[in-house]
């Protein structure tokens, strides 16, 4: 199967070539019928001459109703931009095929339908003259008459001829099912209909509704009226969505694979069809099937900001329309560059994004991605619609081979001034790097780390490293060592320590070296202290006190109670019922 929509001026007979064509009644509603003027999208398809299925979305023609129209062209690859005989080219032709140009639709035909009413010539003479400038380009144009029946089996072949130029779907990828209509059945529930434009979609395959990643289950498939385990791109979809109340999802959202795409509020793009300058400060961009207040800030003379009123999942590439509302026209083509652009918080900063996307064609570019962003996650990568094919540097992070290149050797004068700032500590916590490097991870910081620089403990030091103390400090504990010789338990008091020159950065230094044990704050004794005390408590009458610990082991209160603690948390000795302890026999 493969979708078209129509697109023309109002009363030009793009529902009446539809009925003749397939059969089948487009217009869903009383009032359209009454009125004989398409209001909203209709659905209709037929069979062709090779044996292909050819669905139909047919738009509204009148001005009052282009967002609907554009919500129906939107998700689209094809189109038939009718144009009556008898009438001849109009606002709305030019309307919709400025409409068409901006989304960048490329297949098409042209038809010229009353055919029994007036000579085709001139106006498919001036149909091919309007379209050639487009993004259309040249196309077939085919003389009709609905009525009659004239030229309808040439127009058959000429669909089957689109069809075959048609690029084949990709149906492989994710799926993003922008919602043209929602609606209940009863005894079934919430039913919303789509182009399937890329991916598979298969029965209980979960699914997110992008607006507010709530995540729903596809109780049942229905292509042309016929209830299918499976749909694959390109197709006309209904889907049925188990557990969904009817007002949760609405047209111009967007049914997704979980975790495929990101919502976007902020995008930069570069407008076609009229200067930048001239735009609206707030219009209404249409894409897929959505219509979306923003507000525009132009950037370049044909690239501009826009703030979206709410977050949509966007790819790098999409194409929009922005619309004046006011005036009720098509303001420009919208080519997204950046779903994820930078902020412009710095004097400077607008002019120099314009610089960079001048440069940007809407195109996926993996390696421009990662060099302009420096540092960024495959998988956010893939949310732009930009493939991953850069190696990961750790984990899922991409990086730029210069921007990681200036990393590296700022984390080496990182640590140097560290060093020197700190010159009784033993390398740099890892956590300091990651602050003054600005990067997102611990991990980013590891894979800096280059000999002679390795990571130990949570810091980075340099080879050999980390195990002989400055001078002074080791001193400082060689005096300590000779006062706690005959009295290995009695800690000093803290003015007593920075008599003998280890104030808290000494202490600190030492005790990450192993020259001293750190029992809690300034509490300090030698390394060898713990199995000393195990041995002097072992000969205690099991189990003992507190007391009779302390007094055992010559000390305070104030050395025993952290000392017992780091015995018990050691498995050393065990504490027992009414605050006594005994030593754990190995």
């Amino acid at each position: 199967m493969w979708v078209v929509a129509t697109a023309g001026h109002v009363d030009h007979g793009k529902s009446t070539l539809v009925r003749a064509l397939t059969g089948m009644e487009p217009d869903r509603w009383a009032e359209e019928r009454r009125r004989g003027m398409t209001i909203d999208l209709g659905f209709a398809w037929t069979s062709l001459p090779s044996g292909a299925t050819v669905a139909f979305v047919d738009v509204p023609g009148h001005e009052r109703f282009v967002p609907n129209m554009l919500a129906g062209v939107g998700p689209v690859p094809a189109a038939l931009l009718v144009v009556a005989a008898d009438e001849g080219w109009m606002p709305q032709s030019a309307e919709h095929l400025a409409a068409l140009d901006a989304l960048g639709v490329a297949y098409g035909l042209v038809v010229v339908t009353r055919v029994d009413l007036a000579d085709p010539g001139p106006v498919a003479a001036r149909a091919r003259a309007e379209v050639a400038g487009t993004s259309l380009g040249a196309v077939e144009v085919v003389p009709v008459s609905a009525v009659t029946g004239v030229g309808l089996p040439e127009l058959r072949v000429a669909l089957d001829r689109l069809g075959a130029r048609l690029p084949a779907p990709v149906v492989d990828g994710p799926v993003r099912l922008w919602v043209d209509r929602c609606f209940t059945v009863r005894g079934s529930g919430t039913v919303v209909t789509g182009t399937l434009r890329a991916g598979r979609l298969r029965v209980g395959d979960e699914l997110v509704v992008a607006a507010d990643g709530m995540r729903v289950r596809v109780r049942g498939l229905h292509s042309l009226g016929t209830a299918r385990d499976e749909v694959s791109a390109v197709s006309r979809v209904a889907v049925n969505l188990r557990g969904v109340a009817r007002e949760r999802v609405a047209r111009g959202d967007a049914l997704v694979t979980p975790e495929a795409f990101g919502c976007t509020e902020l995008v930069d793009v570069r407008i076609s069809g009229a200067p930048v300058a001239d735009l609206p400060a707030a219009g209404m961009l249409h894409v897929g099937s959505a219509a979306v207040p923003v507000r525009v800030r132009p950037l370049g003379p044909d690239t501009a900001r826009l703030r979206l009123a709410r977050p949509l999942p966007l790819l790098v590439g999409d194409r929009a329309v922005l619309r004046d509302p006011g005036r009720r026209l098509v303001a420009g083509g919208v080519t997204l560059l950046d779903v994820v652009p930078p902020p412009l918080a710095r004097r400077g900063a607008a002019a120099a994004r314009a610089g960079v996307l001048a440069g940007l064609d809407g195109r996926a570019d993996p390696v421009g991605e990662v060099r302009r962003r420096g540092l960024v996650r495959a998988g956010d990568l893939a949310r732009m619609g930009v493939p991953v094919t850069v190696t990961p540097v750790v984990g899922d992070w991409l990086a730029d081979d210069g921007h990681w290149a200036r990393l590296g050797a700022r984390l080496v004068a990182e640590v140097s001034r560290y060093a020197a700032e700190h010159p009784l500590e033993s390398g740099v916590p890892v956590e300091v790097l990651r602050q003054r490097l600005g990067l997102p991870e611990r991990s980013l910081v590891e894979a800096l780390v280059r000999a002679p620089l390795r990571v130990r403990a949570g810091r980075v030091v340099a080879a050999g490293s980390g195990s002989v103390l400055p001078a002074p400090v080791a001193r400082a504990v060689d005096r300590l060592g000779v006062e706690l010789r005959s009295r290995p338990f009695r800690a000093p008091e803290a003015d007593r320590l920075v008599e003998l020159g280890l104030g808290p950065r000494e202490i600190g230094a030492a005790v990450r070296a192993g020259a001293l044990l750190r029992l809690a704050g300034a509490v300090v004794l030698l390394p060898g202290a713990v199995e000393q005390a195990a041995r002097v408590l072992a000969g205690l009458p099991q189990p003992f006190t507190l007391s009779a610990a302390r007094q055992a082991l010559d000390t305070s209160r104030r050395v025993a109670v952290p000392l017992l603690e780091l015995l018990d948390s050691r498995g050393v000795t065990r504490r027992l019922p009414g605050d006594v302890r005994m030593v754990v026999s190995r």
